[in-house]
């Protein structure tokens, strides 16, 4: 170099190393912004990186003053350092760079070092060693090879580092900087009870035999303010019941053996939600209005936790729940089956061993039993099966099954007791159900049927029913006209099956429609339940001499999720709703919401706790069901999410398919084959002539020959039955008839197609002046509101189906008019009536474009909104 003096020599230096382009300037400056301390990295380097890049930035001539350094530092900093953020900008007059520097440099070195408490030495501190190994990206650590824990359940691997002769424990360099355990412990024996302490970071327990989840670990150590220390053996979880009776778990809960105390954390519940108050000796821990936790205040001042440790098996969910819940979940698997007939299969060990208490007040079964006084039942002795037999039909239903069924034929055997149920469309089904019926019957039991019992029903007595039981032997019993007590059996089996029917829909809030497959669940399951009129026996078991299985029994309407196999990226389940069990078949029968069909399948899953609203429990698998139900304490990092009830997943299932129920329901055409065909033909004939009156008024169009080149737009009819008011208005039958928009060309058919409508804002403001002014408040909305717009364009369409004018077959409807379904037409409209209004002298808000006014002669004024066809109109009389 040629240069002879330093400052020459440094300007040179500058020149080739520092770029002072804008390019680098920006580059240095994106520099700085990014810049961020990740949580638990080291302050100090951070800092060093920071002043490097304001140095570099100095050197390129791009000056920052002292307060903006430091507030630009502040923000670098992870949401842990919140705190320490808020405390420098709003407890100073002034702010510098350097002072963030002291400020922070000081705070991380406290964070470093050992607390010591100031009485009894009854302190204890516990740092948590971060892993050096831990893959984010795959969520697992490399060194233990523990699969799905986040960042924080990994920074939970504690460091085993045993003190040396002085008593005092090596902090090591792997300590993470925010992980500090501050909690109270005495040498008097272990209690059970659990303390509320605000200084502990993590749960803590002595008692191995409370872990129903555990995972051992080798590293870890407490250290108490005495420089003893203990070790930590293990991370789990713990089951406790609450003051109101409902089970949660805690957990990363750490096994400390040589505590005196169970500690639960204050801070770890505050950081995920859970809040806190004190009042009159009692803490209690909420989270939104739900109050989760009770803490009554004793000696030396501590919160004792009102619990109690529930222990046993983890995977076994009904070890957490309470005798009145395991009551009612087999009271709904049995399909609202009575107490009586729980407690007898209760007493043989058929409910998986479970106890049955008294069954509380079921809403469902109100609905769906609440009956007359009975009647006194007849007794027939009868001694081997089909030697009598009980049948009836019960319909029509008012609303179609999903397959169409309006009747249900049931036979009942009276010597087993046994039922079985057919469901048919129609009457005239009924000899044909019965003849299949009887020849299968006889085959399976090598026996005959000697007796068949029946009121007088056409369809029961007809001559080829008759005919067939004379042929075959059988004697008839017929019930005398209006005397239905005589078919008892028959009679109160429907009642039983339509009772279950009517619990189980009410309870799984389904459509009507479900109710064949309701009923023939509770046929299922009344040929599993007790009858006093076999002994309390059931009448599988004296069909068939063996006992019914009760394992496989699922709640009806449960989410149910079956195996698929579509391909090695795909889901390997679809979600549907459990319907019922396939006769014949091992497998259970489904319906999914998504495909509108029954499937049926034998590798399923069930979650039958979503049946059950009121239940708490999320957490523990049930080895049954491979399902959540214990409600966790949650101790992520993440906040959880909770939908409102409303919107639970079980409801937005029924809400579908009520939704589908009543659109079937409508059954309104969906084009004009469909209406000429339908039952409403008329109706249906009525309405679009009054549309076509109403187009030919309003002079829509002209009939022409289609010019070369041209294309034609097509049309379709629309139709809409609007429900009336019983006895007060009769339905309403509307058509219309509606342009196919996607076949407009751009900029050929169409330029603009923007209009507007009355803001959210503008309705507020104007209800404000209705009050505040005491006005006249209107509706109205315009009829065929479109047909007022004026086209532009030369849009010919094709003529409107079943309305084409005879030997003008040829012929198109060349558009004057903006008819519906015309992507233009909403502005034509709104062009029109905009011109419409300011030719009697009203004037348009320039701050909204569909608020218009008008100061009348008196001083008073009148106001009028638009939205699309729609006006409010506000003015000081009408």
């Amino acid at each position: 170099m040629k240069e002879k003096t330093a400052a020459a020599l440094w300007k040179r230096l500058e020149q080739i190393c520092m770029s002072k382009t804008l390019t680098s300037k920006l580059h240095m400056k994106q520099r700085i912004y990014a810049h961020r301390l990740e949580e638990g990295a080291s302050v100090h380097e951070h800092l060093t990186v920071f002043k490097e890049i304001l140095s570099n930035l100095e050197a390129m001539e791009v000056q920052y003053d002292k307060e903006d350094q430091g507030l630009i530092l502040l923000y670098s900093l992870p949401p842990s350092y919140s705190t320490f953020r808020d405390t420098i900008l709003y407890s100073r007059e002034s702010l510098t760079v350097d002072e963030v520097y002291d400020s922070l440099t000081s705070s991380d070195k406290m964070k470093h070092l050992v607390v010591k408490p100031d009485s009894q030495g009854e302190g204890l501190i516990v740092r948590g060693r971060q892993d050096r190994n831990a893959d984010d990206d795959r969520g697992r650590t490399q060194e233990r090879n523990h699969r799905g824990k986040s960042k924080v359940d990994r920074s939970l691997q504690i460091e085993e580092k045993q003190p040396e002769n002085s008593g005092e424990a090596d902090v090591v360099e792997d300590y993470s900087d925010g992980e500090l355990l501050v909690a109270s412990v005495n040498d008097s024996k272990v209690s059970e009870e659990w303390i509320l302490d605000s200084g502990c970071t993590f749960h803590m327990s002595p008692n191995r035999d409370w872990f129903t989840t555990y995972e051992t670990v080798s590293e870890g150590v407490v250290l108490m303010g005495n420089n003893a220390s203990c070790k930590i053996t293990g991370v789990g979880t713990i089951k406790v019941k609450m003051f109101d009776g409902v089970v949660r778990t805690l957990s990363d809960v750490r096994h400390v053996p040589e505590l005196k105390r169970n500690l639960i954390s204050l801070s770890t519940l505050d950081s995920k939600g859970y809040r806190y108050t004190a009042e009159s000796g009692v803490l209690k821990i909420s989270k939104g209005s739900l109050v989760v936790m009770k803490g009554q205040r004793k000696i030396a001042k501590l919160y004792v936790l009102q619990v109690s440790t529930v222990t046993g098996d983890a995977t076994v969910a009904s070890s957490s729940l309470s005798d009145d819940d395991i009551t009612k979940l087999w009271h709904m698997r049995l399909g609202h089956m009575s107490e009586n007939g729980m407690t007898e299969l209760s007493k043989r060990g058929l409910l998986d061993g479970q106890g049955i208490c008294k069954l509380n007040f079921c809403e469902h079964c109100v609905f769906g039993k609440q009956k007359r006084v009975r009647f006194t039942r007849g007794i027939h002795n009868t001694k081997e099966m089909l030697e009598y037999i009980h049948s009836d039909l019960w319909g029509p239903s008012r609303v179609p099954s999903r397959g169409g069924a309006n009747y249900m034929l049931t036979f009942i055997d009276d010597f087993s007791r046994k039922v079985r149920a057919f469901f048919l469309k129609q009457k005239s089904d009924v000899f044909s159900a019965f003849k299949s019926w009887k020849i299968m019957i006889e085959k399976q039991t090598g026996k005959q049927i000697k007796y068949l019992c029946t009121d007088n029903a056409l369809e029961l007595c007809s001559d080829e029913f008759n005919r067939l039981c004379k042929s075959e032997g059988i004697m008839r019993q017929l019930t005398v006209r209006h005397t239905p007590q005589q078919n008892g059996v028959a009679e109160r089996m429907n009642r039983t099956i339509m009772e279950k029917v009517r619990c189980m829909l009410s309870n799984a809030n389904l459509p009507k429609s479900f109710w064949a497959e309701a009923a023939s669940t509770a046929r299922f399951l009344i040929n599993r339940s007790p009858s006093i009129a076999i002994e309390k026996n059931t009448p599988q078991e004296v069909w068939s001499g063996n006992p019914a299985n009760y394992s496989d029994l699922k709640i009806f309407r449960c989410p149910a999720y079956a195996h698929v196999d579509n391909g090695k990226l795909e889901p390997r389940s679809i979600k549907c709703i459990f319907l019922g069990y396939k006769a014949g078949v091992k497998g259970y029968k489904l319906w999914c919401p998504e495909n509108r069909k029954v499937v049926i399948s034998r590798d399923v899953v069930f979650d039958e706790t979503a049946m059950i609203p009121n239940l708490s429990l999320k957490d523990s698998s049930n080895k049954e069901n491979q399902k959540q139900v214990e409600h966790q304490i949650n101790t992520e990092t993440r906040r959880e999410i909770k939908p409102p009830k409303k919107y639970a997943e079980a409801d937005l299932v029924s809400y579908a398919l009520n939704v589908a129920e009543d659109i079937d329901a409508n059954q309104e055409p969906s084009n004009y084959s469909e209406a000429v065909s339908c039952e409403d033909s008329e109706k249906w004939m009525f309405a679009m002539q009054e549309e076509m009156e109403s187009l030919h008024k309003n002079r829509t169009w002209d009939l022409v020959k289609l010019p070369k080149g041209e294309k034609a737009v097509r049309c379709k009819w629309v139709f809409k039955k609007k429900e009336g008011t019983p006895g007060v208005e009769e339905p309403r039958y509307k058509a219309r008839l509606v342009a196919k928009s996607y076949s407009q060309i751009p900029r050929v058919d169409f330029t603009d197609v923007f209009s507007p409508v009355v803001k959210h804002s503008s309705i507020r403001a104007l209800l404000g002046i209705v009050a505040m002014h005491d006005l006249e408040l209107e509706q109205l909305d315009v009829k065929t509101a479109f047909l007022h717009g004026e086209l532009e364009e030369d849009i010919y369409m094709q003529q409107p189906e079943g309305f084409i004018v005879s030997e003008k077959e040829d012929y198109v409807c060349l558009l004057r008019k903006s008819l519906y379904g015309l992507k233009q037409s909403p502005r034509q409209w709104y062009k029109r009536f905009d011109s419409f209004m300011a030719s009697h002298d009203f004037k348009r808000s320039s701050l909204d474009s569909c608020v218009y006014f008008k100061k009348n002669s008196n001083c008073s004024f009148v106001y009028l909104l638009l939205y699309v066809d729609d006006m409010l109109i506000a003015a000081k009389d009408k």
